[in-house]
């Protein structure tokens, strides 16, 4: 019984300092993540217009319908 609190004991000293820093990283780290994922929106947006360009055509002609049912 002795060995399990001194155990949670040493749990506690190792692991706080772990979870504080990860507290403070966390909201710094998503900063500086956030314009790349704005960026992948983007690039995103830039190819879907370009696969609805590409289409078109073939949609406004009535073409077969694998067109129509292509990746969305």
């Amino acid at each position: 019984m002795f060995l399990r609190f001194l155990l949670w004991c040493l749990l506690l000293v190792l692991c706080w300092p772990v979870a504080l820093l990860a507290v403070i990283l966390f909201p710094i780290v998503w900063l500086v993540l956030l314009p790349f994922r704005l960026l992948g929106i983007a690039v995103g947006g830039v190819f879907d217009l370009l696969r609805a360009v590409v289409r078109l055509p073939a949609r406004l002609l009535g073409g077969s319908s694998w067109v129509r049912r292509g990746a969305a």
